[in-house]
């Protein structure tokens, strides 16, 4: 059997190419490309058959066990053209990675990671002409794995479908970083300790959709969650993971089960460390950072993400009371940590912990 960095992926390539839209109209996952990796699950005879194929519609019976029992996860990074026209992966293993680690949570089979990141360059490589060019646009890359059984019962999958699609992507701020208004909710939770939390998975994304909904009738932005238990812990805001400079110490909540081990978070822990700023990885009640934010020593506060990379916060609400962050006003290091991420991905600055890895397109393309 070959091992899978030997493991041949088949191309068959689409025979109706789409028309790419120009840069300036793109937004976020509204567009496709051409075409969509594919590879199957099937009991005993394990990850099989992986492929490039023009992109389609997916076959699914009626009683396909994931439209009832919710077995989905996903990932999310991005391809950048950058420096010379280079095709850069940000953090492709990582991604890899924590797809496995979503695949554990809900008792899917793991895919070699390896394997997983070769999805990521196979795709990209056929698809290589819609990658964006301009500054701050990026090709979106959406791994995929569902349970495919026909039955209905609540257990684990007998097979699986993994595919990965791409979406050419827009500036997630189109006149630059904005700072956004956040509601922290006692109304509703996102996860708790020993649930899917962790996991990148499609219930998480369902049960944050009333919060986020409430917050934005109330004219925030977004919704800050806290934990599921004592509703005072922080947890993340809306999807992404939450940091925050209070005094010298930069703070965000630790990796506990309840929270995504966030591949941007974990970039910018590890450029903040280089710097020599104080990190922690603590809980923080909602009660701490309020009461920061009446003394002033709630300097900056920013969310990180793949999307958006940073999203700093300049105000944050709680049980009626509004506190302004930095004069609501995005904050130097929020910004000297977006500017530093940007740099990296698209090949502008140095890249000290490997973190992209270049994209070979191939001849035949």
């Amino acid at each position: 059997m070959s091992s899978p960095t030997e493991t041949p992926i088949s191309v068959t390539r689409t025979r109706s190419p789409a028309q790419r839209p120009a840069d300036n109209t793109l937004a976020f996952g509204k567009v496709f490309t051409d075409h969509m990796f594919m590879m199957d699950y099937t009991e005993g005879k394990g990850w099989h058959d992986p492929r490039v194929v023009p992109y389609g519609p997916l076959t699914l019976d009626p009683a396909t066990s994931v439209l009832h029992y919710g077995q989905a996860i996903f990932d999310g990074l991005k391809a950048y053209r950058g420096e010379g026209g280079k095709i850069r992966l940000f953090r492709a293993q990582r991604h890899a990675e924590r797809l496995n680690k979503s695949a554990r949570a809900l008792c899917m089979p793991e895919l070699d990671a390896d394997l997983v990141r070769r999805s990521f360059e196979a795709i990209v490589g056929v698809d290589h002409e819609w990658v964006p060019s301009t500054p701050g646009t990026s090709l979106y890359i959406r791994p995929t794995i569902i349970a495919t059984d026909v039955m209905l019962g609540v257990h684990p999958s007998h097979s699986y479908t993994y595919f990965v699609i791409c979406s050419p992507v827009g500036a997630y701020y189109k006149e630059g970083v904005k700072p956004v208004r956040i509601l922290a909710s006692d109304n509703h939770v996102r996860a708790v300790k020993g649930g899917l939390g962790e996991a990148k998975t499609a219930a998480n994304y369902a049960a944050s959709l009333s919060g986020q909904a409430e917050a934005e009738r109330a004219g925030y932005t977004q919704v800050l969650w806290l934990d599921g238990v004592e509703r005072k812990w922080i947890d993340e805001v809306g999807t992404m993971n939450i940091m925050m400079q209070i005094g010298d110490e930069v703070i965000t909540p630790p990796l506990a089960g309840t929270i995504l081990d966030g591949v941007t978070r974990n970039s910018i822990l590890q450029l903040l460390r280089d710097w020599g700023h104080k990190v922690s990885e603590r809980k923080i009640s909602i009660d701490e950072v309020m009461e920061a934010g009446r003394n002033g020593t709630l300097k900056e506060m920013w969310g990180t993400g793949t999307a958006a990379v940073v999203s700093p916060v300049g105000e944050l609400g709680y049980k009626g009371e509004n506190i302004k962050i930095g004069n609501g006003q995005t904050g130097a290091l929020t910004q000297k940590l977006y500017d530093a991420i940007i740099g990296i991905q698209y090949g502008h600055s140095n890249d000290p912990h490997g973190w992209t890895s270049e994209v070979k397109v191939p001849v035949e393309a």
